[in-house]
């Protein structure tokens, strides 16, 4: 992933904020399907469309990595997805357990994007004995008797907990005193964890949710909008029916202000 060039990191006097963190995987994905397609150089307007935030943001992420870019020239490529992969630890090799191998869980460990990513499943586990030997993607199943070894015997730090909700918190609590630092959780709970635990939650029914949120409030202004003009039309023509001679003088009014005192055409707002 390294591109040969030297790279001396950025003297910084505080951290990476938590929100550029969070998008410097967007960026790198973005530059990623730069890099696969051979383009050498991107500028900050492209790359930032590419990754869905505006330009001005991305300039400041990218000056926590130390990197500006060339004026006229834009953002090295390669460079950046070194940079980038560096920074977020993806340069070197991160050992994965698996917990719970149900569907969601053999979907994960199906997943290609993991090793071209840096991440290795080092182990597949499931409290299920019959489960246990079976092959998932090609890697044995376990049985959750072995958890505290196998994470010792690979050294792993992250561990993806895919069970159902009710033994994702005995899971969370092995998994932690074992020695895991960093936990996905796609369990529907939430989980406590002790202080220096990072715990990132991903809930698929939750998110659903809030796009059905969006969908019917989408769907409430349409039927607003279809039901405004006949409302306006309707109050409309029943002022008309009921003071025909109010409307006939109030279209009188309105003409004669149209009409100067000539009878000629002016604006019906005068300039200032």
């Amino acid at each position: 992933m390294a591109t040969g060039r030297t790279h001396r990191p950025a003297t910084r006097s505080r951290g990476i904020p938590e929100a550029t963190v969070a998008r410097l995987p967007l960026y790198l994905r973005a530059l990623t399907a730069l890099s696969e397609r051979s383009v050498p150089t991107v500028s900050s307007e492209e790359l930032a469309a590419a990754a869905g935030v505006n330009s001005a943001k991305l300039r400041k992420d990218f000056s926590y990595l130390g990197s500006y870019g060339t004026r006229g020239v834009g953002y090295d490529v390669e460079y950046l997805v070194y940079q980038i992969s560096r920074e977020l630890g993806l340069t070197q090799d991160w050992p994965v357990v698996i917990v719970g191998i149900g569907n969601l869980g053999a979907a994960l460990a199906n997943y290609g994007g993991f090793a071209s990513r840096g991440f290795r499943v080092a182990a597949l586990i499931d409290a299920d004995p019959a489960m246990a030997g079976k092959p998932v993607a090609g890697i044995p199943v376990r049985h959750t008797d072995e958890l505290e070894r196998i994470i010792q015997d690979n050294g792993v730090s992250i561990g993806v907990i895919a069970t159902p909700a009710g033994a994702a918190q005995q899971v969370c609590d092995r998994l932690v005193d074992a020695g895991v630092t960093s936990i996905l959780n796609f369990a529907p709970t939430v989980l406590n964890v002790p202080e220096g635990v990072d715990v990132r939650k991903v809930d698929l029914s939750i998110e659903l949710q809030i796009l059905a949120f969006h969908e019917q409030r989408k769907a409430g202004e349409e039927a607003a909008a279809d039901g405004a003009v006949p409302a306006a039309a309707a109050r409309k023509r029943a002022a008309a029916a009921a003071a025909p001679g109010a409307a006939s003088a109030s279209a009188s009014a309105s003409a004669s202000a149209d009409q100067g005192p000539d009878g000629d055409d002016v604006p019906a707002v005068m300039p200032a």
